[in-house]
């Protein structure tokens, strides 16, 4: 239970990330992948739903006793929150209404936001863009976990603490690693959440306001939903950067296990991300992946070679522009 990983550092590579090369090989071969580059609109729907079915189970969860008030806020709050925060992914590419309508996208980021309880849409669009663009860029990509995370999750025990805390240190990390002058869009975010919350503790108290904050930290914590944060880009097998998953669970998080799929096609929404994935089954098939991700929560924790520290990290050369 305390035995130390051998891992005392991220492994530092010296090469571009590949998802850039790959993308111009695929679209060379395969053209027809460009019709897919198009907004999914019936995200705009599934998110409009979502909203609903969550103010649905505030006004449900609010003369309940506490116990089934943490009962639900686990086993259906957490579902549909850390759905939520991937719908607010697809939305920070421009999903809902396209590049033409970068704003339309913001503001619906804003909206999808409002049952998450927590100011969420606006900042992850800023440092999510500067994942793609310096994939394990040093100092710019917060998706990399803090060195304090790599030196002091070393064991199975802490490393089970780190995945329970995931949602603090997502939002404590681009603090550490790349803060950020805050935006106009950012005070909007939080003031509109602070004023949603408000009306929620009015409207039916304190239940109900417990429900979706509670939902939102357990879902991005020890959840089956969180196998995601661990599968997509940590180093189980050396010299991988980047690993996607095919199981059922794509069905509540809009495809975002096609995560190769993903980085090389960061423009096409993740409903037509199958799609890709057949059409240039030659790229994907042969590459590591996953069927389960509860089973790499598991062996996140049980490898002893495996830590916060399994990641491939760059050190960028030339001009960085960030969001």
């Amino acid at each position: 239970m305390g035995n130390t990983v051998a891992r005392e550092d991220f492994e530092w590579v010296y090469t571009d990330q590949p998802h850039a090369d790959r993308r111009k090989e695929i679209l060379a071969k395969h053209p027809e992948i460009k019709a897919l580059m198009k907004p999914d609109y019936n995200l705009i729907w599934v998110v409009v739903l979502m909203v609903a079915a969550q103010l649905t189970a505030f006004y449900l969860v609010r003369d309940l006793d506490w116990k089934w008030v943490v009962f639900w806020a686990y086993v259906f709050g957490s579902c549909i929150s850390h759905s939520m925060t991937l719908a607010i992914h697809e939305i920070s590419h421009n999903s809902a209404f396209g590049n033409g309508r970068a704003m339309w996208n913001r503001w619906f980021g804003i909206f999808a936001n409002l049952p998450l309880g927590l100011p969420y849409s606006i900042s992850f669009k800023r440092y999510h863009m500067d994942h793609h663009r310096y994939l394990g860029g040093d100092g710019i990509d917060v998706d990399i976990p803090t060195n304090f995370e790599g030196w002091f999750f070393c064991t199975r025990f802490r490393k089970f603490i780190w995945i329970v805390l995931q949602p603090f240190f997502y939002a404590i990390r681009p603090l550490c690693i790349n803060p950020k002058p805050i935006t106009r869009l950012e005070i909007i975010n939080l003031l509109a959440q602070l004023s949603f919350d408000i009306v929620i503790y009015y409207l039916w108290g304190a239940k109900s306001l417990f429900y979706m904050l509670a939902g939102s930290v357990l879902g991005l914590g020890l959840h089956p939903i969180s196998g995601h944060f661990i599968a997509e880009h940590y180093m189980f097998l050396k010299g991988h950067e980047t690993y996607s998953y095919y199981g059922p669970l794509n069905l509540l998080t809009f495809n975002v296990g096609y995560h190769n799929e993903h980085h090389d096609f960061p423009n096409i929404p993740g409903k037509s991300l199958p799609l890709v994935k057949k059409i240039a089954a030659e790229y994907y098939d042969n590459l590591p992946q996953y069927n389960s991700w509860i089973k790499v929560l598991y062996d996140f924790v049980m490898d002893d070679t495996i830590s916060p520290y399994s990641r491939m990290k760059r050190q960028l050369k030339g001009e960085v522009k960030q969001d």
